[in-house]
């Protein structure tokens, strides 16, 4: 055939049955400083994350696909010693992205736990388009970024939009620059009107939503963002740490967990002619994924001072601090119950001690960020304070009354799921975050779990004498914690006497006051201490069903129930008749 005939064919069957064009979306989420697969805190090397194994996807990708576009959900900015870069002009995350061609970067809650001036500063250093539809300046009720993108793919327009969870006024109350001038919207109003803008104007529809399944705060969640807006073709979600891949009403929805230990693969492919599509989603896992050799040379200062850093000493830990982390199994990696939720032990301890002295404190409360955590004899490093303390927050100190902080202590146990009569185990209440189970110093309580949530913590008294509903009592807390309790109505800001980052800016970091307090109040050693304040009664803690239980995990007969996410272990309690 002549080449104008074929020509001539070729457009005819175009005008007929139109052009095909796939596109291929690639997502991470909740990368969470890994720019390497190597934790600093705990000083492990991974065989399944970091943005050194996603770019060898990345590029794979590129290779096997003419259209690709590439997404960041946020929460890249923070955690593993990536504060460590946070002085430079453009942080080594960010420009990770650049050298790897991300399209769009979302912002996530975590990218507000540093000054505005850094936020802004990375901002303008991204070479893509940075999107949050739901976040906009109070002075001029303009975007903060840009709420969507629209890109041209071989004449198919494609629409992003961002999002992201809502609630940084709530988890940055005690540090209000960080988001001066700002409000966030709920995804009904943003999302509504970021669509009613986008009519017309798009062929396919993309969410990049830093949001979970369900919002922690009651309001709308993926599923149900979701279910409102059917427009979206996909919607690639985060904020949970978790892996799903799923279809509702009609929306593929997914999440590739945290770290990169998936990237999350969206495929669409529309006729141009028909405007008809097909979708389809999966995560591609990075296990055992070559690292580029290319960023991990280039960045490779990146690893070394974070190395360096994180094996800094700064004193002695004279005995291990929790001899049998797991409470069942006795093993230092927790499969059961963890015994730091069930008594006090020296690490909470430790911190608790670090806050009521710095704020000066009557009363001090504490979350155990991994359960994990234990301080074992030998030296103290840098690294073992990230990894007793996992986040950057800062201390607080806030005046409170005694009722409300009755209804703090309850609010804080009904992490516990109520005990009935033949648990051989304490479960914990699948819907709240171990992040979110606070244990108390300055005070001396039990605790009831026969008891329903709101009902469980019995005599408590502060300096020998019950607490009084009308006193006012010196609290210590993090900053989180802080935004929680007004979240709650149980503290105002007029209430906060003492803020570490005012004092101290970053070296007021609960990581630098752990440091500053073993340097300068303990002479550089670590030694576990127990306040005896606390204890869980109407359980039997020598039940000798627990041994055979312990027995029963480790020959696999019997399995820990772990909630849908997969983020909070131990949802159900083992009754004693599954072990008899």
């Amino acid at each position: 055939m002549k080449k104008w005939l074929w020509g001539i064919f070729l457009l005819l069957a175009f005008a007929i049955f139109g052009k095909e064009v796939k596109i291929v979306f690639l997502e991470t989420s909740d990368i969470h400083g890994r720019l390497f697969s190597y934790d600093y805190a705990i000083g492990e090397q991974k065989d399944n994350n970091g943005l050194t194994r996603v770019a060898t996807i990345l590029k794979q990708q590129r290779k096997e696909n003419k259209n690709v576009i590439v997404i960041d959900n946020g929460d890249l900015l923070q955690d593993n010693s990536a504060e460590l870069f946070n002085d430079e002009a453009v942080h080594p995350l960010i420009r990770t992205l650049n050298d790897l061609k991300y399209d769009v970067f979302v912002l996530g809650n975590h990218e507000f736990n540093f000054e505005k001036s850094f936020l802004e500063r990375n901002i303008k250093g991204f070479k893509g388009t940075v999107l949050a539809s739901n976040v906009i300046r109070k002075s001029n009720n303009k975007p903060f970024v840009k709420p969507y993108v629209i890109k041209k793919i071989d004449g198919v327009r494609v629409a992003i939009v961002g999002y992201l969870v809502p609630h940084i006024p709530i988890w940055e109350a005690s540090t209000p620059d960080h988001f001066e001038d700002l409000k966030f919207l709920g995804p009904e109003e943003a999302l509504s009107a970021t669509l009613k803008e986008l009519e017309g104007k798009y062929d396919v529809l993309i969410g990049s939503f830093h949001l979970g399944r369900e919002d922690e705060k009651g309001g709308v969640g993926i599923m149900e963002a979701a279910k409102k807006f059917p427009q979206f073709d996909i919607i690639f979600a985060g904020h949970e740490h978790a892996v799903y891949n799923t279809d509702v009403n009609g929306v593929k929805t997914i999440e590739p967990g945290a770290y990169g230990v998936y990237v999350a693969k969206g495929v669409v492919t529309y006729n141009t002619e028909t405007k008809k599509k097909t979708v389809t989603t999966e995560n591609i896992s990075t296990k055992d994924v070559p690292e580029d050799k290319e960023i991990a040379e280039k960045y490779a200062y990146v690893d070394k001072k974070s190395k360096e850093y994180a094996n800094e000493v700064v004193g002695e830990v004279t005995e291990t601090f929790i001899e049998r982390p797991d409470f069942v199994t006795g093993d230092s990696k927790i499969t059961s119950m963890p015994t730091a939720t069930l008594k006090e032990t020296p690490v909470i301890q430790l911190i608790n001690a670090v806050q009521k002295h710095y704020a000066k404190a009557d009363v001090s409360a504490a979350a155990l960020f991994n359960f994990n955590s234990n301080l074992v004899k030998g030296p103290f490093k840098r690294k073992d304070v990230a990894f007793i303390y996992k986040f950057t927050n800062t201390l607080i100190g806030v005046n409170i009354t005694g009722e409300n902080l009755l209804k703090y202590m309850e609010w804080s146990y009904s992490f516990y799921n109520q005990l009935q009569p033949g648990d051989l185990t304490i479960s914990f209440n699948e819907n709240i975050r171990g992040y979110n189970f606070d244990m108390f110093a300055g005070v001396n309580y039990k605790v009831d779990p026969t008891k329903p949530a709101g009902q469980r913590i019995i005599n408590p008294t502060i300096n020998g004498k019950p607490i009084d509903p009308k006193a006012t009592y010196k609290l210590a807390v993090n900053n989180y914690r802080f935004g929680t309790l007004s979240n709650l109505k149980l503290v105002t800001d007029a209430d906060k006497y003492y803020d570490s980052y005012d004092e101290l800016q970053d070296g007021g970091r609960m990581r630098d006051l752990i440091i500053k307090y073993i340097t300068e109040e303990k002479g550089g050693k670590v030694t576990p201490e127990l306040d005896n304040n606390w204890e869980v009664i109407k359980y039997n803690f020598k039940n000798p069903l627990l041994s055979k239980l312990a027995e029963k995990l480790k020959d696999g007969s019997i399995k820990i129930p772990i909630s849908s996410d997969g983020r909070t272990l131990n949802v159900r309690s083992i009754k004693e008749s599954e072990v008899k």
